[in-house]
C-alpha cells in the first residue's frame, strides 16, 4: 500500500493543558495526534501517532520524574526518520546469532517495507541511552508490538520496566488502550515485567533452525530470483496460499507495487525474491529470503506453495531453495517461526532439514484466555490488507 495512504488519517489537537491527551505532563506543545488507518488480520484499526516535540516532552517527562528509577531517566524512546532505517537495519543484524533467540529480524522490517520506506520508519520504535540504541520495535499493526534488545541488556531490569511504562502508556505512541500482543522473545526481564503488568502468554510458536551443515540438495524444478517490478506471478502464488482465491487485478498491482517500494529502503539489498516453477513452467510455489549480514541467521519469511499444487513437495523445494538462497547471501543458519498449530507449515521445513526448538509465545493484554506462561516469541508478519505472511504450504 503507498506510504501516503498509510500514513493519511483524521488528526485530533493535543490538548497540553491536560495530561491524558498529551506525551508529557505540563506539555504546551499543542501538536496534532494522527490516527493512522492499519491492518491486522483483516480488522481495520488505528494506531496513534506523536510528533517529535511529543516524544521530547515524554523523555523531558523521564528525565525530570524519573529519579530513583536507576538507569531509565536516560533512556530516550523516539520514532526514526527515514534515513535511520539503514542504521536500524546494521543494528538489527548485529543482535542475530545462532545461538540467540529468533526476535525481530531485519527482514522483518524488510516485510514491513512493501508500505514503503516512510510507513516503515513510522511503524518503529527505538530506546537509545545516548547513541546507543538499546531495544528496537516493530509495530506491526495497531495490536502487535515485535522486539528486539540488545543481547547484553536482555536482563536490564531497569530498560524493561521503561519499556513496559512506555507500552502501557497510550499517550506515550505506541500502543492504544485494550487489546495488544507483544513479541519479546529472549527478552528475560521484559518478559518478567510483563508477567507482573497484566500481560498473558498468548498462542505458541515452534522456532526453526537450518544449520546449514548438509550440502544443497538439487532442485529438477526452475528456482528463479525474481525482481521486485516483476513479481506478478510471485504475487499470486501468494494470495493464492493464503487466501484461496485468485488475486482481483487491482491488488495484484497494489502488490507488486508493494516490492517496488520495498526496493527504495536499504532492506532488500540483503534480499531474494524466489519463485519455484514446475515442469510445466507454471509459478507453484514462492518466497523471500532475509540476509542479516555475513556469518548471521538469514530469514525465510514467507514461504508459501499455491492451493492448486498442494500435496506435491514443492513446499519442501522452495524450502530447499530458500536456504540455499541464504547460503549464497553468506548467512550462517536459515530461521522462521511457524504457528504451532500450522501443521504444515511445520511439517515442511521438518522435511526440509530444519530443527524443531520449544514452543514461544507471544504476550497478550486482553480478552483472550490466557496460555500458561513461557518465554518471549515470535508472530507472523502482515502485508497490507488480511494477507498473511507466514507460511503455507
Amino acid at each position: 500500500m503507498p506510504a501516503e495512504e498509510l500514513l493519511s488519517g483524521t488528526a485530533s489537537r493535543c490538548r497540553g493543558d491536560r495530561r491524558e491527551y498529551c506525551a508529557g505532563p505540563g506539555c504546551r506543545c499543542g501538536r496534532a495526534v494522527v490516527a493512522v488507518p492499519v491492518t491486522r488480520r483483516g480488522r481495520s484499526r488505528h494506531q496513534v501517532g506523536v510528533s517529535l516535540r511529543q516524544q521530547r516532552c515524554s523523555s523531558a517527562f523521564w528525565n525530570t520524574f524519573g529519579e530513583g528509577r536507576r538507569g531509565i531517566m536516560d533512556v530516550v524512546l523516539r520514532t526514526p526518520g527515514v534515513d535511520e532505517l539503514g542504521g536500524i537495519c546494521s543494528v538489527l543484524g548485529k543482535w542475530q546469532h545462532d545461538r540467540g533467540p529468533l526476535h525481530l529480524h531485519p527482514g522483518d522490517l524488510g516485510w514491513y517495507s512493501l508500505r514503503g520506506p516512510a510507513a516503515t520508519a513510522a511503524a518503529t520504535r527505538v530506546w537509545s541511552q545516548g547513541d546507543t540504541i538499546l531495544a528496537i520495535a516493530l509495530l506491526d499493526g495497531p495490536e502487535l508490538l515485535r522486539f528486539a534488545i540488545d543481547p547484553t541488556r536482555r536482563r536490564d531490569a531497569s530498560l524493561a520496566l521503561r519499556i513496559v511504562d512506555d507500552v502501557n502508556n497510550p499517550m506515550a505512541g505506541i500502543l492504544s488502550a485494550g487489546a495488544a500482543t507483544i513479541e519479546a522473545r529472549g527478552a528475560v526481564a521484559l518478559t518478567e515485567q510483563l508477567a507482573q503488568n497484566d500481560w498473558s502468554a498468548d498462542e505458541p510458536w515452534t522456532p526453526l533452525h537450518h544449520d546449514m551443515a548438509a550440502s544443497p540438495k538439487a532442485s529438477v524444478l526452475r528456482v528463479e530470483t525474481v525482481e521486485p517490478g516483476h513479481t506478478a506471478e510471485w504475487v499470486a502464488v501468494h494470495w493464492s496460499a493464503f487466501r484461496g482465491t485468485p488475486i482481483p487485478d487491482e491488488r495484484s498491482q497494489r502488490f507488486v507495487d508493494g516490492w517496488r517500494l520495498a526496493a527504495e529502503s536499504p532492506f532488500l539489498d540483503l534480499a531474494r525474491i524466489l519463485s519455484l516453477r514446475c515442469r510445466d513452467g507454471h509459478v507453484v510455489a514462492a518466497a523471500a529470503v532475509w540476509s542479516a549480514g555475513e556469518g548471521r541467521p538469514g530469514l525465510i519469511e514467507p514461504l508459501a506453495v499455491h492451493q492448486e499444487h498442494r500435496g506435491r513437495g514443492y513446499g519442501t523445494a522452495m524450502t530447499n531453495a530458500a536456504v540455499d538462497a541464504l547460503r549464497q547471501l553468506g548467512s550462517s543458519s536459515a530461521i522462521v517461526c511457524a504457528e504451532t498449530s500450522n501443521a504444515g507449515a511445520v511439517a515442511t521445513y521438518l522435511a526440509a532439514g530444519f530443527t524443531a526448538h520449544p514452543e514461544v509465545t507471544d504476550w497478550h493484554r486482553g480478552s483472550a484466555t490466557p496460555l500458561p506462561v513461557l518465554p518471549g516469541c515470535v508472530s507472523a508478519l502482515q502485508n497490507e490488507d488480511p494477507v498473511r505472511a507466514g507460511t503455507s504450504a
